[in-house]
């Protein structure tokens, strides 16, 4: 019924790459067991963005105040600025700031403090 036309492996017996046999069925279910024992593990998720460890309040306190006398120093022709920048660290209360902008960063720590003295410095 079938010449070497429409058979061309001729009479050569024609084997499945998809094999039934057990060998076969254990190399598809091994990945399986592999996924599986991955997805079992209990591993802490835990996501750093940048690396940055977040401040304490010694370091913010240290900041602020560098930060402030910098200022300062860019300003020290404009008096009125000067006072302005005293009242902001005299004033400045660490746990309030910690509280509104809990899990700083040094680089949220500038942000939040160049947002914070920018009406001052006008």
């Amino acid at each position: 019924m079938f010449n070497s036309v429409n058979n061309p492996f001729g009479n050569r017996a024609i084997s499945s790459s998809t094999s039934s046999d057990s060998n076969g069925k254990r190399q598809k279910e091994q990945p399986k067991e592999e996924l599986k024992k991955y997805l079992e593990e209990e591993e802490a998720d835990e996501v750093k963005i940048g690396g940055l460890p977040i401040l304490t309040e010694d370091d913010i306190i240290y900041m602020t105040k560098s930060y402030i006398n910098k200022l300062k120093d860019e300003n020290s022709t404009r008096e009125k600025v000067v006072k302005k920048l005293d009242k902001y660290l005299d004033n400045f209360d660490v746990k309030k700031f910690m509280k509104k902008n809990p899990n700083l960063t040094s680089s949220d720590f500038y942000m939040i403090m160049y947002n914070e003295t920018e009406g001052i410095l006008k």
